[in-house]
């Protein structure tokens, strides 16, 4: 999988711009605020449909403009796919091969991992940016995944209004039998999303590139709000025991107290919890042991490549790292990276793009990457 040919238009400050990126490493440099990650985020929402910079998508419509336009070609085994996503105060829409899609079948299509400082949170933030990014990557295997997710939030959203009408209403026990029905459903939902994740973070710890940093060992475990409470392997009758225990707190308070919504991916560097001993350095390098054990995974499933972004490689790695982390990559994807400083990158066979004002003022693509997309018309 590669992007061939990549067009925004009206997206943050970038008012109309085409590429076409080499096969293998693409590297986008200038000065900062000039839209280097702007470019990024745009191939991030080709593929995920949602920003990795902010969760309001719309944001990334240009100030004093009506909608905004990502469009790519992408070249697969089989075949090429057209992407497109529309953005418009109305909303988000989907397109494959000019027919609009729902989410479910929109994704799938590009395969796009990111590493980034705007996602340090999934480190050193709260539970729900880690349960964020195993969902992603359960997203990239599995796009029907989405239809779980949503439907688990939605159940969880009306529950949390009955609760909360309970705790106001003083008869809260009127609410008892309407709130039983929703974790019925909660129970099948929730249950599928224990299950996914379960697996997930099994696969992401068989892949974790050990090698790229040293003695540094990361560790991760996925760990369940229930643990304590029962055999986890029975988990929709363990979930279903816990929503009837806690059926009384969760009036009492107004809010559910129980579910995967309150689970935690656990990472540990050399043994010791890494949000709360680990340095700033030690964190960084986690967050790219994650972010490229997402990329192993998706290739062992699929055998195939899938597109991997770097932002500001010259804040996150230091020259000897990078080699290594590019090393890695090679045949496994296609790489886009920002830099301030190009020169940190020693790499002949990149494609180089240097962006000024939202522009793309200049570009070197190497001859076997002009020449591949000859090959594939």
């Amino acid at each position: 999988m590669r992007i061939l040919r990549l067009e925004v238009t009206s997206f943050r400050n970038i008012a109309r711009e085409q590429l076409e990126p080499g096969p293998e490493l693409n590297l986008f440099y200038g000065e900062n605020a000039q839209g280097k990650t702007s470019l990024l985020e745009a191939i991030y929402v080709l593929g995920r449909a949602h920003s990795f910079r902010t969760p309001r998508l719309l944001d990334v419509i240009q100030h004093g403009q009506p909608q905004a336009l990502v469009r790519g070609i992408i070249c697969r085994s089989g075949g090429r796919t057209e992407l497109a996503v529309h953005l418009s105060p109305r909303g988000r829409a989907l397109f494959v091969n000019g027919k609009r899609r729902t989410l479910s079948e929109y994704l799938g299509h590009l395969a796009v991992f990111v590493c980034s400082l705007e996602r340090m949170e999934i480190i050193r933030g709260e539970p729900e940016h880690r349960r964020q990014f195993l969902d992603a990557g359960i997203l990239s295997l599995d796009p029907k995944y989405a239809h779980t997710l949503e439907q688990y939030r939605r159940l969880l959203m009306q529950k949390n209004r009955l609760l909360k009408r309970a705790a106001e209403s003083g008869e809260p026990q009127r609410f008892v039998e309407e709130i039983e029905a929703w974790n019925e459903q909660l129970v099948r939902y929730g249950a599928l999303i224990h299950r996914a994740r379960t697996r997930y973070v099994e696969q992401l710890q068989q892949h974790l590139p050990m090698e790229l940093f040293g003695a540094e060992h990361i560790a991760i475990r996925y760990v369940s709000s229930l643990a304590a409470h029962g055999d986890l392997s029975e988990y929709e009758a363990l979930l279903a025991e816990r929503l009837r225990v806690r059926l009384q707190a969760e009036l009492a308070v107004g809010y559910a107290l129980v579910g995967p919504h309150r689970d935690e991916l656990e990472i540990t560097f050399n043994g010791r919890n890494l949000r709360q001993y680990g340095s700033l350095g030690q964190q960084r390098s986690a967050l790219i042991v994650l972010d490229l054990a997402q990329v192993s995974v998706y290739n062992s499933a699929f055998e195939d490549q899938a597109v991997f972004l770097l932002d500001d490689v010259d804040a996150e790695l230091d020259r000897g790292r990078m080699a290594r982390v590019l090393e890695y990559l090679q045949g496994r994807a296609q790489c886009f990276l920002t830099t301030s400083k190009p020169e940190i990158v020693e790499a002949s066979g990149a494609a180089r793009f240097r962006v000024e004002a939202g522009r793309i003022i200049s570009s070197a693509v190497p001859p076997q990457a002009e020449e591949a997309d000859v090959s594939a018309s």
